[in-house]
């Protein structure tokens, strides 16, 4: 069983910076395409960013597209985040899954909040 633990977040001020950490249990992380969620509060879920499997691909919504910049550790079994200029709108619980998410591996999330 796949065990995803978030941490990172916090709060910033707008134009700041925050780098989110995705650790993995489990042995088929280095095999697994990733991503980035985030669900602001009223908001549906939806995908920020992802990696394939080697790191060779990435996906950017146009959102955050030029301010976050997501890479892997697969010796590491860790995914990370680099969220640069945010603003308010980036406001929102950040989670880790596979990419497409499987229901089963959500966890808790990590709360970014940036103040304007």
């Amino acid at each position: 069983q796949v065990q995803l633990v978030e941490s990172g977040g916090g709060l910033v001020q707008a134009g700041g910076s925050l780098r989110l950490s995705c650790v993995a249990s489990g042995r088929t992380f280095s095999t697994s395409n990733m991503g980035w969620f985030r669900q602001a509060p009223g908001k549906e879920r939806e995908l920020v960013t992802a990696i394939s499997w080697s790191g060779r691909n990435t996906y950017y919504a146009d959102s955050v597209k030029g301010r976050f910049t997501i890479s892997r550790d697969n010796a590491k079994n860790t995914m990370y985040l680099e969220m640069n200029s945010l603003k308010p709108e980036d406001t929102a619980v950040y989670y880790c899954n596979t990419n497409p998410p499987a229901p089963a591996y959500w966890g808790q999330g990590t709360q970014v909040t940036v103040s304007s």
